[in-house]
C-alpha cells in the first residue's frame, strides 16, 4: 500500500505541474511517461521549454535526456529517420530512391519549393544557381590573407558570413517565406565557389571561378580539379551531394533552428552549421574514416587492417565511420546504397583496390566484433578520395550538400516560430558567498 501512495503522490504532482502550464495559457501539451503509463495530451509543443517546464515542476529528473537524445523539437514536413522502415522520408519521398532515379538539384528544388520539379523547372532551377554562383572580388581578396593555418571549415564558415554583408539590411533581416528562398539561392550556388576557393587560397592554389556553361555538379567538379571533369566523377559527386542532402535533425540541422528561431539572418544560421558540422562526431568523421583507410595501408597494407582494428578496439579507440545515434545498431541504409559505387571507381587510383580491400576487411571486423555497421560517411569518406578529392575538402562538399536541407529547415522555422529557450537540472552549490 506504500508504494501505491507513493506513485499516486508523483502522478499528482505531474498533473498539478501540467495543470499550472495549462493555466498559463499553452493548450499543446506534451505527453509524460510515468513508468509503464503515459499521460496523453493534445500534442507535441514546438520548443522544448514546456517539457523541461513540466519535469522541474513535478521534479521528475527522469524526462531528462543527455544530448537530448529523442527529445522532439520541432515539427517538421521535410524529413524523417523511420528507424522502423529503414527509411529516409524527404518531403514524402524515399531518399534512397531518389539518389538512384533523380539528380541533387531536383531533390534541392523539391526541399526548398516543397514541389518536385519538371525537368523544365530543373533546369531553370540550375541556371539561375550557376548565375549567381561567382562571388565578389574583395572576397576572393579576403581569402588570401587568410592564416596559412586556417581549416577549411573554418574559411567557408567566414566566407558564408560575409555574403550577408552584401546584404541590404531590411532585405537581410527579412524573415518572409520568399526572402528567405532568395537568399537560400545565394547560399546555395554561392557555398561551393567559398569553400574550394578558400581552400586553394590557403594551399597557394591559384583560383578556379565557376563556369557557368557547366551544369552545378560539373562545376563542383570543375573547380576542385581545375579542369573539366569527366561524367564518372560528376555523376559520383552528384549522388554524394544528394545522399547528404538531408537528414532529419542531427546537430547542424538543430543548430539551424535555434539559430533561425531568434529571428536571426540566413547566413548567420547556416554559419552555425558549418562550425557543428567540422565536428568529428559529425560531419568531419570522412575525413578521419579516410585518414584510417590511409594509414593502414602505408603502415602494413590490406593484410594488416583486420590487426590495426582489433589493436584500436583494445585500446578502445573510437573507429570513425561506424554506429549513429539514430540508427545504431542497423545500417546506415545511405551507405549501404553508396558501398555499391566503389567497385565501379576502384581503377581510378593506384591505390584504389587495396583500399577498398581494408575498407572490406574493416566492416566485416566491426560487424564481428562490435555488432556496428557503417554509417553514409564511411564507403563516401574512399568515393571522394577515388575521385581525386582532397581530403581537406571532404567535410566542406558535405556542408555544401546539406545546405539544400539547412536553408529549407530555417525557412519552415520562421514560418511558425517559437524561440528555444529549454531548461537545465542545476547539481551546483548554492547559497555562496564572496569573501569579505
Amino acid at each position: 500500500m506504500g508504494r501505491i501512495r507513493v506513485l499516486q503522490q508523483q502522478h499528482a504532482r505531474i498533473i498539478h505541474a501540467v495543470n499550472l502550464v495549462a493555466a498559463a495559457g499553452r493548450k499543446e501539451l506534451i505527453g509524460i511517461k510515468r513508468g509503464a503509463h503515459r499521460i496523453p495530451f493534445a500534442k507535441t509543443v514546438v520548443g522544448l521549454t514546456d517539457v523541461f517546464a513540466i519535469a522541474i515542476m513535478a521534479n521528475e529528473h527522469a524526462d531528462y535526456k543527455p544530448g537530448l537524445d529523442g527529445v522532439i523539437a520541432c515539427i517538421t514536413k521535410l524529413s524523417l529517420l523511420d528507424e522502423a522502415k529503414e527509411q529516409i522520408v524527404v518531403r514524402g519521398y524515399d531518399l534512397i530512391e531518389l539518389i538512384q532515379k533523380t539528380s541533387y538539384i531536383k531533390v534541392a528544388y523539391l526541399l526548398i519549393y516543397n514541389k518536385f520539379p519538371s525537368d523544365a523547372e530543373a533546369k531553370a532551377f540550375e541556371q539561375k544557381l550557376m548565375d549567381q554562383a561567382d562571388i565578389p572580388n574583395e572576397m576572393y581578396e579576403i581569402f588570401k590573407l587568410l592564416p596559412k593555418k586556417t581549416q577549411a571549415m573554418d574559411s567557408l564558415r567566414t566566407g558564408i558570413s560575409i555574403l550577408g554583408g552584401y546584404e541590404d539590411h531590411d532585405f537581410l533581416m527579412d524573415t518572409s517565406t520568399k526572402s528567405n528562398e532568395e537568399k537560400a539561392l545565394k547560399i546555395l550556388a554561392k557555398a561551393p565557389t567559398i569553400a574550394v576557393n578558400s581552400y586553394r587560397a590557403i594551399n597557394g592554389l591559384p583560383f578556379v571561378k565557376p563556369d557557368k556553361s557547366l551544369g552545378y555538379s560539373e562545376n563542383f567538379v570543375h573547380m576542385i580539379k581545375g579542369s573539366k571533369p569527366t561524367a564518372v566523377e560528376t555523376d559520383t559527386l552528384d549522388k554524394i551531394l544528394t545522399t547528404y542532402i538531408e537528414h532529419e535533425m542531427p546537430n547542424s540541422t538543430f543548430a539551424v533552428r535555434v539559430v533561425s528561431s531568434t529571428l536571426s539572418d540566413i547566413y548567420g544560421s547556416c554559419a552555425s552549421a558549418v562550425a557543428s558540422l567540422k565536428g568529428p562526431l559529425h560531419g568531419g568523421a570522412n575525413e578521419a574514416a579516410m585518414q584510417m583507410f590511409l594509414e593502414v595501408n602505408k603502415t602494413g597494407g590490406p593484410s594488416t587492417a583486420e590487426s590495426y582494428i582489433m589493436g584500436k578496439l583494445t585500446r578502445k579507440d573510437k573507429i570513425m565511420g561506424f554506429g549513429h545515434r539514430v540508427y545504431m545498431k542497423k545500417y546506415d541504409p545511405r551507405a549501404f546504397l553508396m558501398k555499391d559505387y566503389i567497385p565501379k571507381l576502384v581503377d581510378q587510383r593506384p591505390d584504389g583496390k587495396d583500399l577498398y580491400s581494408i575498407y572490406q576487411t574493416i566492416e566485416k571486423t566491426m560487424a564481428r566484433e562490435k555488432g556496428l555497421y557503417p554509417n553514409a560517411d564511411y564507403p563516401i569518406a574512399l568515393l571522394y578520395y577515388l575521385i581525386n578529392v582532397p581530403i581537406d575538402l571532404y567535410t566542406p562538399i558535405f556542408l555544401c550538400s546539406r545546405l539544400a536541407g539547412l536553408v529549407s529547415h530555417h525557412i519552415e522555422q520562421h514560418e511558425n516560430n517559437r524561440l528555444f529557450r529549454p531548461r537545465v537540472i542545476y547539481e551546483g552549490p548554492r547559497d555562496l558567498h564572496p569573501p569579505v
